[in-house]
């Protein structure tokens, strides 16, 4: 594993039928990689690389501007829906602070929303600056695109698995919890330890992650830390939890994290990321699927939080909510 697979997907994105070759020789990688990885690059998604560019420019303007500008959407206002800004050491991994500042999104509800009225964690209008104007019209276009990606991909996966390609939507991702975020890591001095991220894994099905062009990204694998190549106009998918969970352990959700580094001292150019979350609907229960050969054996003793998918039960929102509270711990009351 010394090196990630990159899967052309163009033919999950065609509109052929289940049983086209094409279709089936993607699913055949795509189940390669989730065995062997848990993280794969994918190509042929046909999403144009000018939306990318202009998530990322408006990004860029805003992060510009002074932090009493950026926290008039601050992640505070934003209440239960954990939506806005915070700034650099504002969010938490495995207990740390990490390097980076971001923006939190989601799908866009308003009020009349029966889970906005109920004030269900994670559910609500997003948050927008006034300036630069146009952050909101990209950031939107994006999460559509990547809502329907993420539905070709698990289409991918249930037949990777075995299953037939509309069983997630039947069962987990007919409305699916999409989360969209942005993050800004400014690169480190090589004296202090250097992590953007601590270890960690995803938390619900598949993570879709654009970037600007430059690396950092590593995934935990047998040997070791693996650097992911950042490929132009190709994105990183990798596992979260609940397909760890829902496959007993034949796919992993690997542990990963992030290190931007200065090289000279000064001068470098921030690393922008665009991670998108295509994970279960809130209220979907996430059970073991029975699936063919024997089981792994658990991971949990060698977990980066010790912790077991396998013994957990409740619905996706209870594992989500949980987990965002460690992350934002004065957001959680």
């Amino acid at each position: 594993m010394d090196e990630l697979p990159v899967i052309d997907v163009a033919p999950l994105r065609s509109g052929a039928g289940d049983d086209d070759p094409a279709v089936l020789a993607v699913a055949a990688a795509v189940d390669r990689a989730c065995r062997d990885t848990g993280f794969f690059l994918i190509r042929g998604h046909g999403v144009d690389p000018a939306h990318l560019a202009a998530v990322d420019g408006a990004a860029r303007r805003f992060f510009a501007r002074p932090d009493a500008e950026k926290a008039a959407i601050a992640m505070a206002r934003g209440g239960r829906a954990w939506r806005g800004w915070f700034p650099e050491g504002g969010e938490l991994t495995a207990g740390r602070p990490d390097h980076k500042e971001g923006l939190y999104f989601g799908a866009e509800l308003g009020p009349d929303d029966p889970r906005v009225a109920a004030g269900v964690p994670l559910h609500g209008a997003n948050l927008f600056p006034d300036s630069p104007a146009e952050l909101r019209p990209a950031v939107l276009a994006w999460i559509d695109e990547m809502t329907q990606l993420g539905h070709d991909l698990v289409r991918g996966v249930g037949l990777a698995l075995g299953l037939d390609g509309g069983w997630f939507d039947r069962h987990l991702t007919a409305d699916p919890t999409v989360l969209f975020r942005i993050f800004r890591y400014p690169a480190r001095p090589r004296v202090d330890d250097g992590w953007g991220v601590a270890e960690h894994t995803d938390y619900g099905l598949l993570t879709i992650l654009a970037h600007d062009g430059r690396p950092g990204l590593q995934v935990r694998g047998a040997a070791g830390w693996i650097d992911v190549p950042a490929v132009p106009d190709a994105f990183v998918v990798n596992l979260g939890d609940m397909l760890d969970r829902m496959t007993g352990g034949r796919y992993r959700s690997t542990p990963h994290r992030v290190r931007h580094e200065s090289v000279t001292g000064a001068g470098e150019a921030d690393r922008l990321s665009f991670p998108f979350f295509f994970d279960p609907g809130w209220d979907a229960e996430v059970l073991p699927v029975p699936l063919a050969g024997d089981a792994p054996a658990d991971d949990a003793g060698t977990r980066w939080d010790g912790a077991s998918v396998h013994e957990w039960s409740g619905t996706y929102g209870d594992y989500l909510t949980a987990k965002v509270a460690k992350v934002f711990p004065d957001l959680a009351g």
